[in-house]
């Protein structure tokens, strides 16, 4: 089932973030006076053709990983003369900026509708209340305690876990001051922390953020009976089974799940003792954990799951927008990660994030699966992400993609004519280069994650 939900997730996903990017640079096209010839969602093969009354041709193709429009240009073949006014090289710079632009807009577009309805559609969150604070930790030195809810993260309001998560992305690999905002168990009173980072996870695969201050969140209390087991994970090749409660590794005592977990991390590819009960009965099982991760990074997996969490209702919160206010959140996420996306590019560049957080089409096609399956709202929210990423991503100056010929034309703008041919084609010699080694790189690092 969830092989289905993968491949249909994926389908789905590049489809609709393929076609509203390719029907930007169409819809304006067209605004502009350009003859489209053809519309074309994926590559290869057609499996689906026909043509408006216009004569453009639109496709589905058989390789759903792309797009592209193809218009009338006379760099590209013989225009008929009565045509010459709808040929894309005949546009003014202005105009041939617009219709360039207007791919990776209408995906920040998409992010702000998709936006727009999940905050209208409202979620419940967790409250960020500290459960534990590491000893001489940074959150420690800075005087965090156990109990204290964070309100904001350098002045940004943070509704639950997953807000203070993103403010804390941002700071990957910086120094300085992290302003933190906590209210007092049982008060009203806030208090100002100030957390001193200095190249902080710097160039660290798959940063945790919170672990990294050394911040563990509240969570009641789990007892340690296993309700997943993942098939293809260290456990179930040793025989453990659903419903098998944990009693103890290496004479270690589990009473609860946080317990499991600290063991688990600290112990990546040991060799340990499991103690379960098992209907009434106690066994000692030898496992070989497993590794995630590299360097400070590597932490043991044994490929297990508790059962279902059960939140008391003051630990919770509704957080849901009417549809003014839903607009205004849906451009105010869309904007947010759009700059953390591209503050995050920079900071690959300058080495203050590892390369190794790049993902690609592996990645991608599994994330878009387990979100599908886990409901409409989710999907949308991956949807909303991968949308911007997908306009991040064509804005950048690089030759071949939408931001490469939106330099060249910003270049054609101030000086009056356009660059060289021979330069250009330089160009995109160079932007072909760098978007296979990117590529390449991605692939890379999703079979490392397999």
């Amino acid at each position: 089932m969830s092989a289905l939900y993968m491949f249909f997730g994926t389908l789905i996903a590049l489809g609709v973030l393929v076609t509203i990017h390719e029907y930007g640079h169409f819809w304006i096209a067209r605004r502009c006076g350009v003859k489209v010839l053809r519309f074309s969602v994926g590559f290869g093969s057609p499996l689906l053709r026909w043509h408006d009354r216009q004569g453009t041709e639109f496709v589905v193709a058989a390789i759903p990983l792309g797009g592209y429009v193809k218009m009338l240009d006379e760099r590209e073949g013989d225009v008929p003369p009565d045509q010459l006014d709808q040929s894309f090289n005949r546009k003014s710079v202005r105009q041939r900026i617009a219709i360039v632009a207007a791919g990776p807009i209408a995906n920040f577009l998409l992010a702000i509708l998709f936006f727009w309805v999940l905050a209208m559609l409202g979620s419940q969150q967790v409250k960020p209340v500290i459960g534990a604070v590491e000893p001489e930790s940074i959150a420690a030195q800075a005087g965090l305690q156990a109990g204290q809810e964070i309100i904001e993260v350098d002045g940004e309001s943070t509704t639950g876990w997953s807000a203070v998560n993103l403010q804390l992305v941002r700071r990957l690999g910086e120094s300085g001051e992290l302003q933190l905002r906590l209210l007092e168990p049982g008060s009203t009173v806030a208090v100002t922390r100030q957390l001193q980072l200095k190249d902080w996870q710097r160039g660290v695969e798959q940063p945790d953020p919170l672990v990294a201050l050394g911040i563990r969140p509240w969570r009641p209390a789990i007892a340690p009976v296993l309700q997943v087991v993942v098939p293809e994970g260290p456990a179930h090749a040793a025989g453990i089974k659903q419903g098998d409660r944990l009693l103890a590794v290496d004479s270690e005592r589990l009473d609860d799940w946080q317990q499991v977990l600290d063991v688990m991390k600290r112990s990546p590819g040991k060799d340990v003792v499991l103690r379960v009960e098992r209907d009434g009965q106690v066994l000692d099982v030898p496992v070989k954990l497993g590794v995630r991760g590299e360097d400070e990074a590597r932490s043991g997996y044994l490929g297990v799951g508790p059962g279902e969490v059960n939140w008391p209702q003051e630990m919770l919160r509704e957080v849901r927008f009417g549809p003014l206010e839903g607009a205004v959140e849906g451009l105010r996420r869309t904007w947010n990660m759009t700059l953390l996306t591209f503050d995050s590019v920079r900071k690959m560049l300058v080495g203050e994030l590892s390369v190794k957080n790049l993902s690609g089409p592996i990645t991608i096609a599994k994330v878009a699966g387990a979100s599908a399956q886990s409901g409409v709202g989710d999907f949308l929210y991956f949807l909303s992400l991968l949308s911007i990423s997908l306009g991040v991503l064509n804005l950048l100056p690089i030759p071949v993609l939408d931001g490469g010929h939106l330099l060249f034309y910003m270049i054609e703008w101030v000086r009056g004519r356009p660059l060289s041919e021979r330069i250009q084609g330089w160009g995109m010699q160079i932007g072909i280069s760098l978007v296979l080694g990117v590529m390449l790189l991605a692939l890379v690092n999703d079979l490392g994650r397999l």
